[in-house]
């Protein structure tokens, strides 16, 4: 099971996605949705990222720095989640790309833009979390970095289209495109 699909199967939990809806003050059907978009760009933004050796050991660092978080018990990790490190996270992966980016999944998922950034606070460390327990179980190194996080996105029929969707100018960087897109949903 590779990582994306064990997020999925542990958010779809019972209880979980109430858990993340009451944090917020969202609809379980809405906080689903923007979990079902949210994660495989998160995925995809580290791909982007670990693809340089300064990224990828920088990613390395963060993944040790969360190897040991509970996220076996994901409804106790996420009552407890730190949400300034889930800001942190976001703005490393996304950089200037954080607004465009909640923008654009509050206009798909019907959510307001606080209500977004509160759920993607909290996926953030349990995406890190997964990848850092990951890496201390299976020892994969900077050299297997990116085939981790690539074989994770590939094959994905969402992380497909988005992929192809977000690299809409065909240049294997999906974060130049995505403030494009995602103002584009604006506009509408």
């Amino acid at each position: 099971m590779d990582i994306l699909e064990l997020l999925t199967s542990q958010l779809n939990q019972k209880g979980v996605v109430d858990t993340l809806s009451k944090s917020v003050n969202a609809k379980p059907d809405q906080v689903k949705q923007l979990a079902n978009l949210a994660l495989p760009t998160l995925l995809q933004a580290m791909n982007k990222n670990a693809k340089t050796e300064q990224g990828a050991s920088s990613l390395l660092k963060a993944l040790d720095q969360h190897a040991d978080d509970d996220v076996d018990d994901i409804g106790n990790f996420l009552k407890k989640v730190d949400t300034k490190d889930g800001a942190k996270i976001l703005g490393h992966l996304l950089s200037n790309k954080s607004g465009a980016v909640e923008s654009g999944l509050a206009k798909q998922t019907g959510m307001d833009i606080s209500q977004v950034s509160g759920i993607l606070t909290m996926l953030a460390p349990l995406l890190l979390g997964q990848l850092g327990k990951s890496k201390k179980q299976g020892g994969f190194d900077l050299s297997s970095l990116g085939s981790l996080l690539g074989g994770a996105t590939q094959g994905n029929d969402v992380m497909g289209m988005l992929s192809g969707l977000l690299d809409s100018d065909g240049d294997g960087d999906m974060m130049d495109d995505v403030g494009k897109l995602l103002g584009g949903f604006l506009k509408k």
